[in-house]
């Protein structure tokens, strides 16, 4: 069935089974129906997260195993709760021991002769027979004393790494030994260059799985199914489809295994995926899915609250303040294209170097397309990749090229790369290259091999050069840097948010929708703090100039982005601060990083949160934050409402039904006390006196109403735009749903306010009488004065209490 909402747990062993079980009423009585939890299939020990999957047949005993899984979907069915899990596909573990990961350990043993060498994208060749395993501290000669061979467990060692010994070779002498094997063990480093299987973005301990293959796929989703089957799940979030193969067609196969699973029940299974969509990209109209996790929608919803005005002036004050390059933060295009250059040629060499080769051998075997050189090759390769609007195209070698996988690489971008070469005959590798990608020069297994890895590189650059890299270098509004949108133009029009809604409910009235996740850099409602400063930018940069000033920052741009976190959680102090701000450090690669620290650098940014943001300067930066509140007030509550009665299914994440102030992972991952919530609303205490209490009603009426009401919000519920009118009518956005309920939100409070107000800016309800849902007794009719209908809060949910008279 399809939820009216979800709520999304975090699993970890300090919030198993058992801790969700005992939630299950508080998180009944909110009104959402069904849980959605993180993966919970075997993963490696102590896992906070659970992507990090060891065996696809067991569920987590760290968690509980099954019988607590199933434990936990009885108590949730007799709550009227559903469960929905998210599940992996893509990748498994590297893990420490690596026997942990069986198929994985058979193939070190036994090679390509294994049964299962398979399931993992390896590129047997170019590791010389040999699959590199990049674990070592050091070069393999200063770690020789560290590697110690048990002979009588066929097992050879390095500190928690334990690999199989071919067998045969237990008693040859360890230079010897480590040559006969079918792995080599490498420096960490050199995973950047000589990596020979294909892994998830850049994590070398995650190993991509070819779930393409008919068995791979059977054994990977046996549990999965098998728990469809019983009952205990009626849902599924797919992680990264981007990362796959053929993400069409995995779908396709899975919707038909989940269809035979509950054949003849009556059951469908609920299905999203996790595809970050791009600008005005759609999703295939092909897939078998209810739609996306939602980030599309987060984007809109965000959007609605920034000033355009405001957030221009913001980025020229940050261009006069930080004073970066153009290509590292001054410009948003220019910065993404530099990052997505550095990512490609340095953390992405190795699957660089696949594509090469790949697309050398191709041209070698067709006199039509020879005598292309292989830097020719490599160059084409990175302009094309670096220039791609989107995250990757969806086209099989040797099939059709829909216009959408024409798009990806555009001709802007094809005379973009060509004008990277001085010789206009050999730019010609750039039309060899587009055709290759795009699956048109041939069916064989070079080409396939080709045209899919082309799609999964492109995914992987995506995601590093933008949403790790670029979005930590450019930071006029920290805001804007979330998974989906676009910090260029960070605002987004009621218009444009209207005419997505309207696709959704034509296209995708099921699809997923979300403010908060366990991957957003911040929460909803620290991104609704920081939405506020696109109304106030002077006031902001003023106060900025004078905190610099007071306590230097090592580098301007630590500065803004330090004292732009610090106003939006001025609660979180140094503990929290310092952390989230030196793993932005590192991931914008500008003065640090995660493989090149620079440790001067990070104790200057240490020292500076300390001594500034998050020390002496905390009482002033909290005075500046509730200046700011009603205005905060009105995003949270605007963006809440907005999301729990647009098209879609809403999806909540642990916690945010009260006021959730949460930086980047792993400060957002942290167990909610659930005990401490349920004890709250037992006793009462929803005065509505603060924010978060305000909040937790406003979410729970809302959500109750979709639960109570399916047919005001489902599927079939239409949409329809509703317009104010008056000289504030722009900072009014309106819809209804249904014909029967009215969502009515303030935006952009702060400049309504310094405007004078709403000065007799109406909303024309559509006809009969209309109960506000926040507040008994306020009834509305026609033409309501907005200064009457927000007169006690920003924001309004009516229900029609009495049908229009015939």
């Amino acid at each position: 069935m399809t939820p009216t909402s979800t709520y999304r747990l975090q699993l970890q062993p300090d919030f198993p089974f058992a801790a969700a079980e005992k939630a299950v009423p508080y998180l009944a009585a909110l009104g959402v129906s069904h849980l959605h939890l993180s993966p919970v299939l075997e993963a490696v020990p102590g896992s906070t997260h659970g992507y990090d999957v060891v065996d696809h047949a067991r569920v987590r005993a760290e968690l509980g195993g099954e019988e607590g899984l199933r434990a936990l979907s009885r108590r949730a069915r007799a709550h009227g709760l559903g469960l929905v899990l998210d599940i992996v596909p893509n990748h498994m573990a590297v893990p420490a021991p690596e026997h942990l990961n069986a198929p994985l350990w058979e193939v070190l043993r036994e090679g390509p002769a294994s049964p299962y060498a398979g399931w993992f994208d390896l590129d047997w060749e170019a590791g010389g027979g040999k699959v590199l395993l990049p674990v070592l501290g050091g070069r393999i000669g200063e770690e020789l004393a560290h590697l110690s061979v048990s002979a009588q467990d066929g097992v050879l060692r390095y500190f928690d790494h334990a690999f199989p010994l071919r067998e045969g070779t237990e008693k040859l002498p360890l230079p010897e030994l480590l040559d006969a094997q079918w792995y080599r063990l490498a420096w960490w480093r050199l995973a950047r260059t000589e990596l020979n299987y294909r892994r998830f973005f850049t994590i070398s301990d995650l190993i991509g799985v070819r779930v393409e293959d008919p068995e791979v796929f059977a054994a990977s989703h046996a549990k999965i199914l098998q728990l469809v089957r019983d009952g205990v799940v009626e849902g599924l979030r797919i992680d990264h489809p981007d990362g796959l193969a053929a993400p069409g067609d995995y779908l396709r196969q899975l919707a038909d295994a989940t269809t035979e699973a509950v054949d003849g029940s009556g059951r469908t299974v609920w299905t999203v995926v996790e595809k970050i969509l791009t600008g005005e990209e759609r999703l295939p109209a092909d897939w078998p899915v209810a739609g996306t996790t939602g980030y599309d929608a987060l984007h809109r919803i965000d959007g609605l609250f920034n000033d355009p005005t405001g957030a221009d002036e913001l980025t020229e004050l940050y261009r006069t303040f930080a004073d970066p390059p153009g290509d590292r933060g001054g410009y948003w295009a220019a910065t993404t294209r530099r990052a997505a250059y550095r990512v490609l040629t340095h953390e992405l060499a190795a699957e660089t170097g696949f594509l090469v080769r790949t697309a050398e051998r191709i041209c070698a075997a067709d006199p039509a397309l020879r005598d292309h050189a292989p830097w020719a090759l490599r160059t084409a390769l990175r302009e094309l990749l670096v220039r791609m609007p989107v995250y990757r195209p969806y086209v099989a070698a040797g099939g059709p090229t829909p216009e959408e996988a024409e798009a990806t690489l555009p001709p802007e971008a094809v005379r973009e790369a060509k004008a990277a070469f001085s010789v206009p005959e050999e730019a010609a590798a750039v039309d060899v290259v587009r055709e290759l990608a795009l699956g048109r020069l041939g069916a064989g297994p070079d080409q396939a091999a080709f045209c899919t890895r082309f799609a999964q590189t492109a995914s992987a650059l995506r995601a590093k050069s933008v949403e790790d890299t670029a979005f930590y270098r450019y930071a006029p509004l920290l805001s804007a840097a979330e998974v989906g949108g676009d910090p260029g133009r960070p605002a987004v029009s009621p218009d444009e948010f209207h005419a997505f809604c309207a696709r959704l409910a034509r296209d995708w009235p099921a699809t997923g929708t979300v403010l908060s996740t366990h991957d957003t850099k911040r929460s909803a409602d620290v991104r609704a703090r920081l939405s506020v400063l696109t109304e106030c930018p002077q006031r902001w940069a003023g106060l900025l100039r004078r905190w610099a000033q007071a306590a230097p920052a090592p580098d301007p741009h630590a500065a803004w982005t330090a004292w732009q976190t610090a106003v939006a959680l001025p609660e979180a102090g140094a503990g929290r601060l310092a952390p989230a701000l030196l793993k932005a450090a590192r991931e914008a690669g500008l003065h640090t990083s995660w493989t090149e620290q620079d440790a001067a650098y990070e104790q200057a940014l240490e020292d500076f949160v300390r001594s500034g943001p998050g020390g002496p300067a905390h009482y002033e930066v909290s005075l500046f934050a509730r200046e700011l509140a009603p205005y905060v007030r009105a995003n949270t509550l605007g963006a809440t409402l907005v999301q729990l009665t647009m098209p879609g299914v809403p999806e909540l994440y642990q916690g945010t039904e009260r006021e959730y102030l949460a930086l980047v992972d792993p400060d957002n991952r942290r167990p909610v006390a659930y005990e401490r919530a349920a004890l709250v609303r037992v006793h009462g205490r929803t005065d509505r006196s603060t924010l978060s209490e305000e909040k937790l009603a406003l979410t729970t009426t809302a959500l109750r109403l979709r639960r109570d009401h399916p047919e005001l919000f489902g599927e079939s519920a239409p949409y329809a735009p509703l317009a104010a009118r008056g000289p504030a009518a722009r900072h009014c956005l309106a819809f209804s749903r249904a014909g029967e309920t009215v969502t009515a939100v303030t935006r952009l409070s702060m400049r309504l306010a310094e405007a004078g107000g709403w000065q007799g800016t109406e909303l024309e309800l559509p006809e009969g009488l209309w109960a506000d849902q926040l507040a008994a007794g306020r009834e509305f009719a026609g033409a309501v004065p907005l200064s009457a209908l927000f007169a006690d809060r920003p924001v309004a949910l009516l229900v029609r209490s009495q049908a229009a008279p015939s």
